[in-house]
């Protein structure tokens, strides 16, 4: 039995595969087969997380190459309010409920943490 750790539309997994063996197709040829399981790792995710005071935290390590918004702006759930490049990759920090930005503790090139405040909306 063999671990791999796989991200699906940002959900992370374990993944076990195990060899059950070979088998014959329909033109006579050997076939490897195997049996994938998955089981859901907890807390892990790769979007912000949202606390209950509104913060906007990162969802990964990086560095903060635009910022969408301001303090006194008014944001939609799902807007984008920052762009966060890790591993040579843009991804799109997208506020987590609509209100107004009350503080933004980033600036443009901050380098952040997993679990940072982005900013705060209320």
């Amino acid at each position: 039995m063999r671990k791999f750790r796989v991200v699906v539309n940002g959900k992370e997994y374990v993944v076990e595969v195990e060899e059950i063996g070979y088998s014959a197709n329909a033109d006579g040829e050997n076939i490897r087969t195997e049996q994938v399981s998955t089981n859901k790792i907890e807390g892990s995710v790769s979007h912000p997380a949202k606390s209950s005071d509104g913060e906007v935290l990162a969802p990964m390590p990086g560095k903060i190459v635009s910022l969408m918004v301001n303090k006194g702006d008014s944001v939609k759930e799902g807007q984008v309010v920052a762009i966060l490049e890790a591993m040579k990759m843009e991804n799109e920090i997208q506020a987590p409920k609509g209100g107004v930005v009350v503080d933004v503790r980033v600036s443009k090139g901050a380098n952040v943490n997993r679990g940072d405040v982005l900013l705060v909306i209320e």
